[in-house]
């Protein structure tokens, strides 16, 4: 089975539709099972929204891997973007650090660049809930490298 974010070779970031030929690739299937929808999709920036419920640990608070998760889908999608035609990203670290815990709602995810090069990319990921509170800071650095056969 083809990996959708593969198919990212074909986007070209002055393109308007951006965004909605992001949504149309998927985000996978683990992206798809935690309820994760791209909201915004640039070079610069990505967003996306989980919802807490249905991902969350014993306590009931959300799971610091699904933060984990979010984290690396929206930094993901952002290096491959980045990466350009013809490339692809890969990741090779991803840390996080869990601030403050949520119980309900939606959390939201956004990936800035940290540092852009030509075979390595790294992205700072704010995972804030509702209330605009930080609940996760998370780093991610992916390998950029011409796309694999």
């Amino acid at each position: 089975m083809e990996c959708p974010l593969r198919r990212f070779e074909v986007l070209d970031v002055s393109d308007p539709t951006l965004l909605a030929r992001v949504r149309a690739m998927g985000g996978g299937a683990l992206a798809e099972k935690m309820g994760i929808q791209i909201t915004e999709a640039s070079a610069d920036r990505v967003v996306a929204t989980m919802p807490v419920a249905g991902n969350t640990q014993p306590m009931g608070l959300l799971h610091g891997g699904a933060s984990v998760v979010l984290a690396e889908q929206v930094g993901s999608i952002a290096a491959n973007i980045a990466a350009g035609p013809g490339r692809e990203a890969v990741g090779i670290e991803v840390s996080a650090t869990h601030l403050k815990s949520a119980q309900e709602g939606i959390v939201m995810a956004v990936a800035t660049p940290i540092s852009i090069g030509r075979t390595l990319a790294s992205y700072l990921i704010d995972i804030t809930n509702e209330a605009g509170e930080r609940t996760c800071s998370a780093r991610l650095t992916c390998f950029m490298r011409d796309r694999q056969a």
